[in-house]
């Protein structure tokens, strides 16, 4: 063998199988797996910034579907001094009004529209500062109350009058009804929310319908309602004549509709925390574009981040403690067709949700009407905390 063929031999041994010359050597597979672990690292990368971009798209447009209410902000500043303070770090007072307005996509067929809009419900929702209950208090739109002086959009004042509470919408929208709110409990009102008959329908469309109990047939043209005995699952237009109907549910007085609202809400509840909507990516943004889609809401409440803040608290609220009743109200003494305070009783559940305190409701079976439409006068019994007419999110209960 020449020193040629010789250096050729051992060039073939230095640079054999074992060393990565051949298709098969390690080497080979060495740089393959680099290659493997150095796309996969950019694959990686470009699907966390396409989440991360899908993400933020998510997040802009959810809070872009919420209308931040910069005139009742400005307003609501102007009479700071004259407004309650906060007494319980922590707490959280909500005022939700829902809008009676005809303007909206999808809401003439409801009624005409005769340019002006009033409160069609107005619920005051109390949170414990240990986000451990949640308390929905509904004011009666026929409530007779101080309305003071506000200022309406077009910058002309109204008021100061003694009327309806659901005027004080009309007379200078969320801000005035803040306002009214304020000096007929002397609590604090941290957050506003508006809401319209199309959200109402997404929120409930959304959740795929909430279940409800009827103890016969409902047939009302007015409602545009038509419904079996028993359970049945209402879809968004359905629910929505249902809390509104008066004519073919119960006594037809705002009382009853009231009642019916109050258990809706519940059903609501139970429905989003039994299917774990608020756990469940999935499930939960067509709930939250729906309630987002619909919203007027108070600068600071104006974005996912403020309404995550708010909800955050409230999904470990066991349904037992998400708790709905009526201020105790009795027929106005000048007008039957109006509510009134009872007293000292309204009184005693300002006093007890301005600190922070436990109030309980009284289950159905539980509950004593006397004909009228008045409130039964809260029951001390052997609880430490007075109890009020009203149910919980965890009571299914026929009408």
């Amino acid at each position: 063998m020449s020193d040629s063929a010789g250096a050729s031999s051992d060039r073939a041994g230095t640079l054999g199988p074992g060393a990565g010359a051949s298709a098969t050597g390690d080497g080979l597979r060495r740089r393959r797996r680099r290659r493997l672990l150095r796309n996969s690292g950019v694959a990686v990368a470009l699907l966390g910034v396409a989440a991360v971009g899908v993400g933020w798209a998510v997040y802009a447009k959810l809070s872009g579907n919420i209308t931040a209410d910069e005139a009742a902000a400005a307003e609501l500043a102007r009479y700071e001094k004259e407004r309650p303070t906060s007494l319980v770090r922590g707490a959280q007072n909500v005022l939700v009004i829902g809008s009676d307005s005809r303007s909206g996509d999808g809401n003439a067929r409801y009624g005409r529209d005769t340019g002006t809009e009033r409160s069609d419900t107005t619920i005051l929702l109390h949170l414990s500062a240990g986000r451990d209950s949640a308390t929905a208090v509904s004011l009666p739109r026929d409530l007779m109350v101080r309305v003071p002086r506000c200022h309406r959009p077009d910058g002309s004042g109204a008021g100061p009058v003694f009327t309806q509470l659901n005027y004080a919408f009309e007379a200078g929208g969320s801000a005035c009804t803040v306002r009214t709110v304020e000096k007929l409990t002397g609590i604090r009102i941290d957050h506003h929310v508006v809401v319209d008959f199309q959200g109402f329908k997404k929120m409930v469309d959304a959740l795929d319908g909430v279940e409800v109990c009827l103890r016969k047939p409902v047939d009302d043209k007015d409602a545009k309602l038509k419904l079996p005995a028993g359970r049945v699952t209402l879809d968004g237009e359905q629910a929505l004549g249902y809390v509104r109907a008066r004519k073919s549910l119960g006594n037809g007085s705002d009382t009853d509709r009231i009642d019916r609202q109050q258990r809706f809400l519940g059903a609501l509840v139970d429905k989003v925390q039994s299917n774990d909507v608020l756990l469940n990516p999935v499930k939960l943004y067509p709930v939250l574009d729906a309630a987002t889609s619909s919203l007027t809401t108070d600068p600071d409440l104006a974005s996912l981040r403020g309404v995550y803040d708010l909800a955050r608290g409230l999904r470990n609220i066991p349904t037992e403690r998400v708790q709905f009743l009526t201020v105790p109200r009795e027929a106005y003494a000048r007008d039957a067709n109006r509510d009134q305070l009872v007293q000292p009783d309204a009184e005693k559940l300002f006093t007890r949700l301005r600190t922070d305190e436990p109030v309980a409701v009284a289950a159905p079976e539980r509950r004593t009407e006397d004909g009228d439409g008045s409130s039964p006068e809260p029951r001390d019994g052997d609880s430490p905390q007075p109890t009020f007419s009203g149910n919980t999110a965890a009571e299914h209960v026929c009408e």
